[in-house]
């Protein structure tokens, strides 16, 4: 799973990514994108889930970008533990998620395997989805 090498700190507050993203909002690398509409916590295992989806449908075929880092550790207390003693270990990390930013990226392939690719990570992943193509500029 996807997970930071080394950190500042070693935990973080709780932080609800809310509105629209004003970063990641545009194909940036291939010529298909993965785009969310909605604002949530993706867990390393959901981003690996979609990744491998996306793989196993193109059949190792084109190349994939993923645009979003799993680097907010979340924390959790066992199901027995009493109140107080302080704030729980690291459990897992997750990748805080603004409406409209770009996930992931595909390229090499044709634009049907592409929308059926990103079609199954979308329901791998807690977030609304929608493809997006790269906008090319007209040359005048």
């Amino acid at each position: 799973m996807l997970a930071p090498k080394k950190t500042k700190f070693r935990k973080s507050h709780k932080l609800a990514p809310r509105g629209w993203a004003s970063q990641k909002i545009t194909v940036a690398f291939g010529d298909y994108g993965l785009q969310s509409l909605e604002g949530s916590w993706i867990t390393s295992r959901q981003i690996e889930s979609a990744r491998r989806a996306i793989t196993r449908f193109i059949q190792r075929g084109g190349k994939v970008w993923i645009r979003i880092f799993p680097d907010k550790p979340v924390t959790t207390h066992g199901n027995e533990a009493v109140m107080g003693s302080g704030k729980g270990s690291v459990d897992h990390y997750v990748a805080p998620v603004k409406a409209g930013t770009v996930l992931f990226e595909m390229n090499g392939v044709d634009e049907k395997a592409a929308r059926r690719a990103f079609e199954l990570a979308g329901h791998k992943l807690p977030v609304k989805t929608k493809f997006v193509k790269r906008e090319i500029p007209s040359v005048k």
